[in-house]
């Protein structure tokens, strides 16, 4: 009986000291003056409240009860949530200075090591972003000859759609490695074929990363870093396959540190050993091999996978919609023609073009989390208090799909940016590569490779669907976080040129 009565003791005394740690806790944050939020546990947070397979919806859910602002809770880290462009916008640009930190990530800090441009901040992050945009713009972002690149790849892409002789086949495969290969191109100086080893590594390891992080591991791992990293299953994957692309680099960089000419880089590559040359004696320096590895798989990353799903989504969306393909054959034949290849040139003229492409972009929604931001200093926002380092989630879905901004939103609709006369009409929530000084560092190169590989694409083939038009499903695969596309088959019909 004694013992019975000592541990019924102990189990009161545990007991009342949780529930006075939680009274402690959420008193706590309520003096905090943070923006409220469903109300969260000890260790868990809002797990109850957010799915995880399923995050940009819940946190859409919850703001239609806790308002443009909200806090959520990862475990004990609160996280402020910003919906709508308006709340955005105020924040990443009318407030920048104050919002432009990379949210901390362990998943990043584990899998990148604080290297490369676009999870690090501070001094890093200044000089590699200065670096890699002043690079690409100097090998051609938005000049000439990085647009002969992306036409040259357009060629070699309608090549090899045409060898499909009008048979069923799943695009991705084709249009994922012709974006990979103009990123190869900028990185190392020259594209690749299609076949060729190096190439086909590239493609695998990359291709193989993104659909782990997309799989029930990869989620846990993004959630659980430092506990699932340690446990065995599919995910280690991971790691061994960036181990193997910054092994590729390290091979790649002995290779173009033999045939490098200082007066003339052929890539992103030989620019950085330039720099790295010029900065051996700086015990600072920013510019050695694991920022450069970093910077390569950034790039790799943040253009290749991105790009080719939003070129598989518009293909679907044309399959899904003929009418819109046919209007945009009428424009191709009546600005280009069938005897030359598209220019950025072509795109002023092609208002109902660039609108569908602008539509695409908004409506396939590929990044609805967005990157996570952090505040630099202790801030008021919108009468909350948000502490100096909080971690913020600008959700961009809620941007792209803003009632506001897009009459229907939740419908693909490409006058979104048209306007009464037909002519383009730029909309300020189409924000697909987020906004403020953490936007993407590549949207010119991929502005440019959608509207290129997409007219050279119509100016040849008309697209055919396996299904009818009302069978095809244009939802993300679900339980994916909306960022996976579903898998589809297509054919194509060579078009006949017109006689003149």
């Amino acid at each position: 009986m004694e013992l019975v009565s000592e541990l019924r003791t102990l189990f009161l005394g545990i007991l009342f000291t949780l529930v006075l740690y939680i009274y402690s806790w959420r008193k706590n944050i309520k003096k905090k003056n943070m923006p409220p939020g469903p109300p969260p546990l000890p260790f868990l947070g809002t797990t109850l409240h957010v799915d995880n397979k399923e995050m940009p919806e819940s946190l859409m859910q919850l703001s239609e009860t806790y308002g443009p602002v909200f806090t959520i809770y990862l475990s004990n880290t609160p996280v402020v949530v910003l919906i709508g462009y308006d709340c955005v916008k105020e924040a990443l640009l009318d407030n920048g200075d104050v919002f432009s930190m990379r949210g901390p990530s362990e998943i990043g800090d584990l899998l990148f090591k604080d290297y490369g441009v676009i999870l690090t901040n501070g001094e890093r992050w200044k000089q590699l972003r200065r670096f890699s945009l002043s690079n690409l713009r100097r090998f051609g972002m938005g000049t000439k000859s990085l647009e002969e690149r992306v036409q040259e790849e357009a060629r070699y892409l309608t090549e090899e759609i045409k060898k499909t002789r009008g048979n069923p086949f799943d695009p991705a495969h084709v249009l994922t490695s012709a974006v990979c290969n103009v990123l190869c191109s900028v990185v190392f100086g020259d594209r690749f074929d299609y076949q060729d080893v190096k190439f086909r590594t590239i493609y695998t390891l990359l291709k193989e990363l993104t659909l782990l992080m997309s799989t029930s591991w990869g989620m846990f791992l993004n959630l659980f870093p430092n506990i699932v990293s340690r446990i065995s299953g599919p995910h280690q994957t991971i790691f061994t396959n960036l181990e193997k692309l910054r092994d590729f680099i390290s091979k790649s960089l002995e290779n173009h540190k033999v045939t490098l000419d200082p007066n003339c880089p052929h890539g992103f590559l030989d620019s950085f050993l330039i720099k790295m040359e010029e900065e051996k004696n700086n015990p600072k320096t920013e510019f050695h091999f694991d920022n450069l590895s970093g910077t390569v798989i950034d790039l790799f990353f943040a253009g290749t996978e991105t790009t080719s799903v939003t070129l598989q989504y518009g293909l679907l969306y044309l399959l899904k919609y003929p009418y819109v393909e046919r209007k945009i054959h009428v424009e191709v034949d009546l600005v280009i023609g069938q005897d030359r290849c598209p220019s950025l040139e072509d795109q002023a003229q092609m208002p109902y073009t660039n609108a569908v492409i602008h539509e695409i972009q908004r409506f396939a929604d590929i990044t609805p989390m967005g990157l996570s931001h952090a505040t630099v200093q202790n801030t008021t926002f919108r009468g909350y208090h948000i502490p100096k380092g909080t971690v913020i989630f600008p959700l961009l879905t809620s941007v792209l799909k803003d009632p506001k901004y897009f009459k229907n939103p939740q419908q693909f609709d490409p006058t979104n940016f048209l306007n009464v006369n037909g002519s383009f009409r730029k909309n300020d929530a189409s924000v697909p590569f987020s906004l403020g000084t953490r936007s993407c560092i590549g949207e010119s190169l991929a502005r440019m490779i959608l509207f290129l590989f997409l007219t050279n694409i119509l100016q040849k083939f008309t697209l055919k669907p396996i299904l009818t038009p009302d069978e095809i499903n244009i939802t993300p695969e679900p339980n994916r976080n909306m960022a996976v596309p579903r898998t589809y088959k297509m054919y194509v019909i060579p078009r006949r040129r017109k006689s003149s």
